[in-house]
This record gives structure tokens, C-alpha cells and sequence, in this order.
């Protein structure tokens, strides 16, 4: 009968591990120790640790530190797990696990050294070997980053600047189309759709900026700080050949961080980009919701555009249709600003010399980074297809009491509020009141309180 579990050893003994595991001693004690969520370390924290493992062992081949053999060989199995489709079963350790993820570090240096082995045809250490010039406490913290900058660089931003482009694009075709404006959800004054929809395209631009603000403070990063931020144990030169290697493989610029101490000891960065990430939700919220509001009804609500029907919305209600995605994008947001709360407090975990909340930042900030660039290229759908019920909108115009207020400079505010409240109650258009109570001109009138003049702004008279 072939055994179904093989001997391992650590500095604590022996531990029994499943036959066909690529990982060691150190990883199966963990898989005991915390049985707590289910939840593993996301892919792209994972990859960006394994790219740090394939530039170290580069610049330790280099250095002299490994051979030029084990180098290829420990690189090669990064680059072979990179290109498992199904790499994560590798890597089975929960979340919620020691605050240095030392255990999904010495996953990584374990899984890597069983591979690297194979194909040096001799061991290979986990520690000794694949973690040569480096510690938990500067690995992690540089996977946070390395993952996060890559998302941010190759997804997020992308899909943000084509979010506002298609923004941008849907209000220049709908430049002619006037609304009524409101504030308070209330009637207000009239507006242009290429001014609502120029107003999320200035939101999606700032959270544009914001979030280029801080590419090169995540692309520096605390690796070649080893344990405590002094570098002990790695070559004088590690760092610097580390950080090239790195960013030839990546295709973004990394470089060692301006201090070791803050890179380890605190999450500042991580915690900034999600603040910003969080502002990003915030936005996408507003959009969401204003975007619900103008589609609701159609008939008992406001019914001003129609949103592309993706799906039948209800199990009971025939022939109803939901907005759909901007429900998901405002479930997206809500999440991401809960993710923001728990970095924050994970980032106040900075005790001496490190940070001992480093997985919980990993996984709430790359679930922030990727529900965000997932959701992105729905909502712009929903922006580009909407169509406009011009009818509906004609009719609450010209209902409007509001536009009473262009009345203001020739009349008064007290007397254009009369014709207001006397045109609401008798469900006139303001033009009809405005004609009886002034006795001025109704061409003159009618110029003052056309709507689309008055999107213009300024004074009309």
C-alpha cells in the first residue's frame, strides 16, 4: 500500500505531511494551528511573494551566495508555479495566522525548494537556500506591495481611466438633453446631462490622481531589511541587485525602500492606498445611486433613463427589470470601505520593528483592489447603454416651479416664490403663473425660463 503521509523535520521535530504535498514541516503545523476561516492568502499576494523568491535567488546566483545551479533551479520553480493554473492548492494556509505571515513565507520557501530539488537532482533548503538574504518580516511586507502595485498598474487605474473615458463619451452625446436638476432629492434648478455625467468624470480623474500619487511609495519596498530592519544576514549588495532583478520581472520599478525601520514597522503605504481606495468606493457609490435613481420607476418614479436589461428581476413579478449592476457596484463599495476600517486597524499593529497584522492587509487590500477593477468595466457598460426617456423628462421641465427662480433678479425672491407655490398647487407650468402675476411680456418670460438657457448659468437678463 502506498503511504499516505511522508516524515518531515523542523527545529521543533518530526511532523508527518500528506505524501504528495509539496510543502514541509513548518506549513503542515501551521495547516493545525489555524483552523479559523477557510480563507487562503489571494493569488496575486502569492504570485508577487514567488516573484520575490525567482529576483532573490537571482541576486543571490549573482552574489555568489547560491550556486549558479540552485539559483536556475530555485527561479525555475517560481516560474513553474507561476504558471499553475491551480497554484493556489500549494499554498492551503488560512489568513488568519501569525501577524508576520512567517508561516505562508516558509510555505512559499518550502514548495519552491521541493520543486527547485527535482530539478537540481539534490536538496534544496527552505531556509538556507530559497530564503538566503531574506526574513518573513521583509518578504511579506514587499509581497503586499509588489501585488498591490501590480494591480494597481495593470488593472485598477486601466479600468478607471476607460470608466472616465466612457463617461466622458456619454455625456458629449447627450450634451443637448437638459434635465431637472435636484438637490435634497427635491425638484432644482435645470442641468445638462454632459454636466452630471462631467461631474463623475472630475470624481473617476481626481481618484485617478490620488491613486498615481502613491505608485512610487508602494514600489518602494522593505526587502533587504531581513529581520529587524538592519539587514543582518543579506549580502551588502542584495538589496540593490534584488530590486533590478525584480523589476525586470514585473515591468514596474522597484526599489528599496528610503528606511527599513517605517517599510517593516508600520503599513502606512498600505493603509494610504486604501484610504484612497476607499475615496475610489465612495465615488463609484454616488454614481451607482444616481444612476438607480434615474432609472427608477419607470412609471411611479423618476423614469428619466432606462438602463440595459440584463436579467429578469423578479422571482414573482413578471416583466420587472432591476438595475442590477449598480447594485453590485454599491455592494462592491460598501465592502470596500469595510475593508478600509479593518487595514486601518490592522495598520495601528506596528509594535517595535514590525507589523504583526501583515496577512489581514494582504488579503482586504488585494480583495479591495480587484472587487474595484472588477466592477469597473460593468458600471461603464451601464453608462454607455443607458438610454434616455427624453418624453418623461420634457414633462417634469416644464413642470418645474423651481425655474421661478430666474425670475429672481427682475421680480424678487418673495414674489417669484408666490408663482412658484401657486404653479405647484395648480399644476400649471410656471411660464402660464408667471404671465398672470407679472404682466410682462410672455416671449420675454418664456426666453428667461427656458431651460436649457438656464443650464448656462449666470445672470439671464
Amino acid at each position: 500500500m502506498t503511504p499516505t503521509t511522508r516524515t518531515e523535520h523542523d527545529s521543533l521535530g518530526d511532523v508527518q505531511v500528506p505524501a504528495d504535498a509539496l510543502w514541509g514541516a513548518q506549513t503542515e503545523r501551521a495547516r493545525h494551528n489555524f483552523p479559523i476561516s477557510g480563507q487562503t492568502l489571494p493569488q496575486p499576494f502569492i504570485d508577487g511573494l514567488l516573484h520575490i523568491k525567482a529576483a532573490a535567488a537571482e541576486a543571490n546566483q549573482t552574489l555568489g551566495v547560491v550556486s549558479e545551479a540552485m539559483g536556475d533551479a530555485i527561479e525555475a520553480a517560481c516560474v513553474e508555479l507561476l504558471a499553475m493554473p491551480d497554484r493556489l492548492r500549494h499554498f492551503p494556509l488560512d489568513v488568519y495566522q501569525t501577524g508576520s505571515g512567517t508561516s505562508t513565507n516558509m510555505n512559499a520557501n518550502e514548495v519552491v525548494a521541493t520543486l527547485a530539488a527535482r530539478r537540481l537532482g539534490a536538496p534544496v533548503s527552505a531556509n538556507d537556500h530559497v530564503n538566503a538574504g531574506q526574513s518573513s518580516n521583509d518578504a511579506i511586507p514587499s509581497a503586499i506591495h509588489v501585488a498591490a502595485a501590480l494591480l494597481l498598474a495593470q488593472a485598477l487605474l486601466p479600468a478607471l481611466q476607460r470608466c472616465r473615458e466612457v463617461v466622458l463619451k456619454k455625456g458629449a452625446s447627450l450634451s443637448h438633453v437638459v434635465k431637472t436638476g435636484r438637490t435634497h432629492l427635491m425638484d432644482a434648478m435645470p442641468v445638462r446631462f454632459d454636466q452630471v455625467l462631467g461631474g463623475w468624470a472630475e470624481q473617476l480623474q481626481g481618484n485617478v490622481q490620488r491613486l498615481q500619487s502613491l505608485q512610487a511609495q508602494l514600489q518602494a519596498l522593505a526587502q533587504g531589511g531581513t529581520a529587524v530592519g538592519t539587514g543582518v544576514n543579506a549580502h551588502p549588495d542584495f538589496a540593490a541587485l534584488f530590486h533590478t532583478a525584480l523589476s525586470e520581472r514585473t515591468g514596474l520599478v522597484f526599489a528599496p525602500a528610503a528606511h527599513y525601520f517605517a517599510a517593516m514597522g508600520s503599513q502606512d503605504v498600505a493603509a494610504a492606498l486604501s484610504g484612497q481606495l476607499k475615496t475610489l468606493a465612495v465615488t463609484l457609490m454616488k454614481i451607482a445611486n444616481d444612476l438607480r435613481w434615474m432609472n427608477s420607476g419607470p412609471l411611479a418614479g423618476l423614469g428619466e433613463i432606462e438602463l440595459e436589461a440584463l436579467q429578469p428581476g423578479s422571482s414573482i413579478m413578471p416583466g420587472k427589470v432591476n438595475p442590477v449592476i449598480p447594485e453590485a457596484a454599491a455592494m462592491v463599495a460598501a465592502q470596500v470601505i469595510g475593508n478600509d476600517a479593518a487595514i486601518t486597524i490592522a495598520g495601528q499593529s506596528g509594535n517595535f520593528e514590525l507589523n504583526v497584522m501583515l496577512p489581514l492587509v494582504a488579503h482586504r487590500l488585494v480583495e479591495s483592489l480587484q472587487l474595484l477593477s472588477h466592477v469597473l468595466p460593468l458600471l461603464s457598460r451601464s453608462i454607455e447603454t443607458f438610454k434616455v426617456r427624453e418624453e418623461q423628462l420634457q414633462q417634469a421641465l416644464s413642470r418645474n416651479p423651481i425655474l421661478a427662480t430666474a425670475l429672481n433678479p427682475v421680480i424678487g425672491y418673495a414674489k417669484a416664490a408666490e408663482i412658484a407655490k401657486q404653479a405647484y398647487a395648480e399644476g400649471r407650468p410656471v411660464l402660464d403663473v408667471a404671465v398672470e402675476r407679472t404682466g410682462l411680456p410672455r416671449e420675454q418670460l418664456a426666453e428667461w425660463l427656458d431651460p436649457a438657457r438656464l443650464t448656462h448659468g449666470g445672470l439671464q437678463h
